[in-house]
């Protein structure tokens, strides 16, 4: 996964095996970076690594 790389909110639903609803969840609280494009929304990969890096500090 390169850093740069824009993901759809399916892909972020495969790659963490969650919702829809969950993912929208996350964007519209804040704890998971969007950005809107046209009318697409796409999550960049360095938001997921660090959504998912945070989430992993917490269980520590």
């Amino acid at each position: 996964m390169r850093d740069d790389e824009l993901l759809t909110v399916p892909e972020v639903m495969a790659r963490l095996k969650i919702s829809r609803s969950t993912v929208y969840d996350l964007i519209r609280n804040r704890r998971l970076a969007s950005v809107t494009i046209g009318r697409a929304r796409r999550i960049p990969a360095h938001a997921l690594a660090d959504y998912v890096h945070a989430h992993l500090e917490e269980a520590a």
